[in-house]
């Protein structure tokens, strides 16, 4: 039996993340998997396989990275939204991102991996994030569709999160799962509004609607059938929903609320099946979807080139917290003598 423990220096305050042992012992197995079985929440403090903990850091990790990559695509536009209204959103909206990617690196911080590792994995192309952030927003339309299908694609993704077996990645995605849920309503109403406006501003969202909507389909991983770590990650309760499910899910929730706003999504299959009970919708184009994820998409390399710049030019901010924090703590201590 060991502990082992895990410095996060890049925080202030360097923290020691303590987990418990993860030797292959069949009494410890049993333990977890009767807990597993039982619906309970696996913490930190207790024994889990370590194919269980790899899995989570990089489910977790690649969540985080996901968040911080996608400030980008709607970073770009806020020095150019059309009113102080707008901006004052959006401002706000990427914000709660990057929030959200700093839930999910504590997270999976808990699971002995430091944020020095994590970023060094983003930045050296080794970890993933979600391919959608690859692709340009070319106009202000383009803002409210991430809004109401990305993000709308995203919470159909998390909120089954929120009860994931990983107690503070379950924990973690509730206020995610609330805020995401507000970036949705947003979106939509922005393009509603522009639906109300000029011939040129509707065109607009459409041609928006046009580009994003098969993107989003992908969004939700590849079929089931051909995603081999799915059946582990339910098994494991991490996963809740399948890809395929949660696929119709969005589509099904996502067919009125376009007749409402007014647009056509692209799909010229997409129709209701009585006998089904859901809408059947076309073939996503998944060579696009690997294209992307490897490397190849419009705009990873500027995405990933972004990210490390702000990373290397803020280093200076750290150092200074971290200098912040060590002072602090010495004058407590000084004090406390």
């Amino acid at each position: 039996m060991y502990t082992q423990s895990f410095n996060v220096p890049d925080s202030p305050g360097a923290k020691t993340v303590a987990l418990a042992p993860s030797s292959e012992d069949p009494a410890l197995q049993a333990a977890f998997d009767a807990r597993i079985d039982a619906d309970g929440r696996i913490e930190p403090q207790d024994w889990m396989p370590e194919a269980y903990r790899k899995t989570l850091v990089r489910q977790i990790s690649q969540h985080a990275h996901s968040e911080i990559v996608g400030m980008l695509p709607e970073g770009n536009w806020i020095s150019r939204a059309p009113s102080l209204k707008r901006k004052a959103i959006l401002i706000a909206k990427v914000q709660d991102e990057g929030g959200h990617g700093l839930y999910l690196y504590s997270a999976a911080e808990t699971l002995g991996t430091s944020r020095d590792q994590m970023l060094e994995g983003l930045h050296s192309g080794r970890a993933k994030y979600s391919s959608i952030f690859n692709y340009p927003t070319l106009t202000w339309a383009d803002v409210g569709v991430i809004g109401w299908l990305v993000d709308g694609a995203a919470i159909m993704n998390q909120v089954p999160l929120c009860r994931c077996s990983y107690g503070p990645y379950a924990r973690a995605m509730v206020r995610v799962c609330k805020e995401e849920s507000f970036h949705q309503r947003q979106g939509y109403e922005a393009l509603l509004v522009m639906m109300t406006g000029t011939a040129e501003q509707k065109a607009m969202v459409q041609d928006a609607v046009n580009r994003w909507w098969w993107k989003c389909l992908a969004m939700f991983g590849p079929p089931d059938a051909d995603s081999p770590n799915s059946a582990q990650g339910m098994r494991w309760g991490i996963k809740r929903v399948s890809n395929d499910e949660l696929r119709q899910k969005f589509v099904d929730a996502t067919v009125p609320q376009a007749k409402v706003l007014g647009v056509t999504l692209p799909d010229p299959d997409l129709k209701w099946n009585e006998e089904r009970g859901h809408h059947d919708y076309g073939q996503i184009d998944w060579n696009e979807f690997w294209e992307t994820v490897n490397g190849n998409g419009p705009c990873n390399k500027e995405r990933l080139a972004t990210r490390v710049k702000a990373h290397n030019e803020g280093q200076w901010v750290r150092d200074a917290a971290l200098a912040h924090a060590a002072k602090k703590q010495a004058r407590s201590i000084k004090e406390a003598a």
